[in-house]
Formats: C-alpha cells, sequence, structure tokens
C-alpha cells in the first residue's frame, strides 16, 4: 500500500509535469502556430461601396453601390456596421498593433482590433466640420483570448476605460468636393480620448468615396505614458514597447 507521502509525491511530480508540458505547448504555439498579423490600415484596394471591390471585402446591403450627385453629398455621415465583414477586417474598426519579444526571443506585432465602433461626420461643401467616433474597447479582439483578458485588467484597463473616444476640433478644408473613387490625403485635428486621459491630436488620415460610402483609414502612433497606460506583462512575453499603434478603419453613409 502506498504511503500518504509517496502519494502526495507522485502528485507532485504529475503536476509539475502537467505545467512544464503546457508551457512547451504555449511556446510551440507562439513559434510555430501563431498566425501573421493582419496588415496596416490603407486605402490600397477598393472600398467595400464600390462596384469594383476586392473579392475578399464583405458583401455591402441592397443598393449600395449606387454614385450620389456631388450637390448631394453635404449633410451628416453616419458609421454604418453592416458594410463589410469583421472576419476579413473589410468593416469598420479601431484597433492597436503593438511590437512585442514573446518566449524564445520570437518577435511578434500584437494586433487587436473592435467592430463596435459608432459615430458621424459632417460635410459641409468641401468642408468636414465635424467627426465625433466611439470605440467599445471590451469588445477588442486579437489572435489571442488571453491577451485581450489581461487588457481587461492591465494597460488599456477596458473594464474601467471601456471607450475610446475622438472629436474633431478644426474644420478639414477639402481642396474640392470629393469625386466617386477618388482618394483625399488629409489630417485630422482633434481630441483622442483614451484610458481616461485626453490629448490634442493629429491623425494622417486617407478618405475615399466609393458609392453612397466615404471610408476612412488612419493611424497615429501613441506613447503610452502619455495616456497613463503602464506596459502590460505577462509570463509569455519577454518585452514590450513602450508604445503602440492606433488605427482605424470607418466606412460612414449618408443619413
Amino acid at each position: 500500500m502506498s504511503s500518504p507521502r509517496r502519494d502526495a509525491t507522485r502528485i507532485g511530480i504529475a503536476i509539475t509535469v502537467l505545467v512544464a508540458l503546457a508551457g512547451v505547448i504555449a511556446l510551440a504555439y507562439i513559434l510555430f502556430v501563431r498566425s501573421p498579423a493582419p496588415p496596416a490600415v490603407g486605402l490600397g484596394s477598393p472600398s467595400p461601396g464600390s462596384s469594383a471591390a476586392a473579392p475578399s471585402v464583405g458583401a455591402l446591403p441592397s443598393g449600395a453601390t449606387s454614385s450620389l450627385d456631388p450637390a448631394d453629398l453635404s449633410g451628416t455621415w453616419t458609421i454604418d456596421p453592416s458594410i463589410g465583414s469583421f472576419s476579413d477586417f473589410s468593416s469598420s474598426f479601431v484597433g492597436y498593433r503593438v511590437d512585442e519579444t514573446l518566449a524564445g526571443n520570437e518577435a511578434n506585432t500584437a494586433v487587436g482590433r473592435t467592430p463596435d465602433v459608432s459615430g458621424t461626420l459632417v460635410l459641409d461643401g468641401t468642408s468636414i466640420t465635424s467627426v465625433d467616433v466611439t470605440a467599445n474597447l471590451t469588445a477588442l479582439r486579437s489572435d489571442d483570448d488571453r491577451r485581450d483578458g489581461q487588457l481587461r485588467r492591465q494597460a488599456l484597463e477596458t473594464d474601467a476605460f471601456p471607450q475610446a473616444t475622438f472629436r474633431l476640433t478644426s474644420p478639414i478644408e477639402l481642396d474640392a468636393e470629393p469625386g466617386d473613387g477618388e482618394t483625399i490625403s488629409t489630417t485630422a485635428a482633434g481630441e483622442l480620448t483614451l484610458h481616461g486621459v485626453t490629448n490634442v491630436v493629429e491623425i494622417p488620415i486617407e478618405a475615399r468615396l466609393s458609392g453612397d460610402v466615404v471610408t476612412v483609414a488612419g493611424s497615429i502612433d501613441i506613447v503610452f505614458a502619455d495616456y497613463g497606460i503602464a506596459q502590460p506583462t505577462s509570463f509569455l512575453v519577454l518585452s514590450i514597447e513602450d508604445h503602440g499603434t492606433m488605427e482605424l478603419q470607418l466606412h460612414f453613409r449618408r443619413g
């Protein structure tokens, strides 16, 4: 008959082996299985509002490819969550991109995005007079559920600071009213509120009218300390940069 001490030793050894095995599996996933990070945002391919959209772009609601009269562009445009698909990132989203070094000295780019975005854009002739965007950060999703869970309690602390917002503070003056399929490059100056801290920022953006959809894409470097964000920690991560990229892709439809 086994003694209690011997049984306890066997249990301890078994637990140690299981923990070590879990670590090996996690490291193997990091080094060999993890999918590459999705590409950065941009308007290199046709927008979902265009009849020439690439096959990878999500289908639009009926009638979405009809062009508007340029004289009718003025008004309030609202983010339409039905455009595109979050599964291939053709939908509207706001997210982050941060470089990190994983166990095994493996370089990695962590990317998390939320499709839960709302907001409006007001166009008056050749001026964009108002932009207000709100992103629900509790819906951020990356390629690792553990990372998503940690961000609820550290770094972005989305349990305590569930929203990020941007408000335009200076009108954006365009050279002319946008034409269908034309890409416009400009800068949006405004107030970005993240982790409960508001800073004045200038976000380089590209915008394009495709059919009856205006797509806006842009990104800006974020220094964590500027927003009181502490660098996250994890036993699978050796180091994380002290800054990252906030990126956005937004599809607006008038009305």
